[in-house]
């Protein structure tokens, strides 16, 4: 007894250690890198030295020092307004911006989703059909795939799929078919994300900066037409790579009973919050043709469905599922963002890109996806937070390479989706860390790390592919 508790001690001193190592070396990093923007690049003007320096000690922050990504956020802004790189009236309307209204008012209407049950009984209708393994997995990837259109979470919907991932577990009884069921869950989960604007505070950022860069306006039903298909087809290779790669002839031919909860009709109250929910993404999808604003819209249908005579539940406990974390953080990468930009920072970068490459052979636009593709796709392994990575590849990767005669909203669509692969480590996402947390342990570290190598050439061929072919037929041309 007395060897466990020393040997735990041990390695509680070696954690501390090793994080007061990256702490020291951060620091040490911040304090070169801010040393050198102001004493080693010219053409800079004060503001715009600050504004990359907070951008630089934030990236460190988030990558070389793993600290949590809210508090660096808001301290980067803080840093900012006290700066003077930007006005403190750029941290308040960030904060009460239409990006951060809208997720507000979707995660309520997620929250209501949740509490009722609904979602997880719509899910379990969709599947009641399916017997055998294999539909029931294919089936899954759909019904979760329809969950990004709802639920503006990740974490989120990986809580509210969680009772289906055990209930099908359960019926099936085969551990190898649970392992494949608990890679599928989070995997589509993040995958599937892609296909909504709503899916992640990454896209609203992403449609931010095409906004602000290109004067392209990016609504619900643009997003969803550019990425929803991507989505899916990427969502469906990953079922298909854990059908035939982690259960065998039998697993996929095995069947199951599903319990009455499928059959179990919706009530009136049911049907009302369908109805409600369904006529948001209604007015979502066609803002174009009503001219009403997305944040309004959803404010409305939060009001409506969080309201006690029509779902039951209260305004205020369906605000107890509001990520709040999550909302100062993207309002703080929205100062972030904003400062590099209105700066002329990520103007000036894009510049002398130009000007290294003038007079000589720009590689070609497939070139420039390809590698915009892969450096996004391999970014969760330093920053964790899907937000943070969109915030740091926007004007880091992105627009320098648009700046080599790419079309720059294309070029951020793809460094956007592009982060979405984030399942190679536990630790890479929520979704993953809940269904591979699991006692016992539904798979092991070296499943994910084998189901991650073999989804990531796919993902970034049918991502290029996507960026290459399909978007310039839906006007954006590379």
């Amino acid at each position: 007894m007395r060897n466990l508790s020393a040997a735990a001690s041990t390695v509680a001193e070696q954690q501390i250690s090793l994080r007061l190592v990256r702490i020291l070396v951060g620091v040490l990093l911040i304090a070169f890198a801010t040393f050198a923007i102001f004493a080693s690049i010219d053409g800079l003007s004060t503001q715009m030295r600050g504004a990359l320096s907070v951008f630089t000690a934030t990236l460190i922050a988030w990558t070389v020092m793993d600290l949590p990504e809210t508090p660096v956020a808001l301290a980067g802004a803080l840093a900012l307004v006290l700066s003077g790189a930007v006005g403190e009236q750029a941290l308040f309307a960030a904060l009460g911006s239409e990006i951060v209204v809208l997720m507000l008012a979707a995660f309520v209407i997620g929250a209501v989703l949740k509490q009722t049950g609904l979602a997880e009984r719509c899910a379990s209708r969709m599947l009641a059909p399916f017997q055998a393994v294999q539909g029931i997995f294919w089936a899954t990837t759909g019904a979760i795939f329809l969950t990004a259109f709802l639920v503006p979470s990740t974490s989120a919907r990986a809580a509210i799929l969680m009772p289906i991932f055990l209930s099908l577990s359960a019926a099936i009884g085969r551990p190898t078919v649970t392992r494949g069921l608990a890679l599928l869950f989070p995997s589509v989960i993040l995958l599937s994300a892609a296909a909504s604007l709503t899916g992640a505070g990454a896209h609203l950022v992403a449609a931010d900066a095409i906004r602000r860069v290109s004067g392209q306006s990016v609504d619900f039903a643009t997003w969803a037409l550019l990425s929803a298909p991507f989505a899916l087809v990427s969502s469906l290779i990953a079922c298909g790579l854990i059908l035939f790669v982690f259960l065998n002839t039998e697993d996929r031919k095995a069947l199951m009973t599903h319990g009455q909860g499928a059959s179990k009709a919706f009530s009136n109250r049911d049907k009302t919050i369908l109805a409600v929910v369904g006529a948001t993404v209604a007015l979502w999808a066609s803002g174009s043709l009503h001219g009403v604003g997305l944040p309004i819209v959803a404010l409305v249908g939060a009001l409506v469905v969080a309201s006690k005579s029509i779902s039951g539940i209260t305004f205020k406990a369906a605000l107890k599922g509001v990520e709040w974390n999550l909302l100062l953080f993207l309002a703080a990468t929205l100062v972030i963002g904003e400062a590099l930009l209105e700066t002329g920072d990520a103007k000036l970068v894009v510049d002398r890109v130009m000007a290294t490459f003038q007079g000589s052979v720009a590689p070609a636009a497939w070139v420039l996806i390809a590698f915009a593709a892969t450096v996004s796709a391999l970014a969760h392994i330093v920053i964790t937070s899907r937000t943070a990575r969109a915030t740091v590849l926007i004007p880091a990767l992105a627009l320098p390479l648009a700046g080599l005669g790419v079309n720059p909203a294309a070029m951020i669509l793809v460094v956007t989706l592009g982060s979405g692969f984030c399942q190679t480590l536990m630790v890479s996402a929520k979704p993953v860390t809940l269904f591979g947390g699991m006692e016992p342990p539904a798979f092991s570290a070296v499943d994910l790390l084998w189901l991650s190598a073999l989804l990531f050439v796919p993902f970034v061929a049918l991502l290029g592919a996507f960026a290459i072919f399909a978007w310039p037929l839906l006007g954006i041309r590379l």
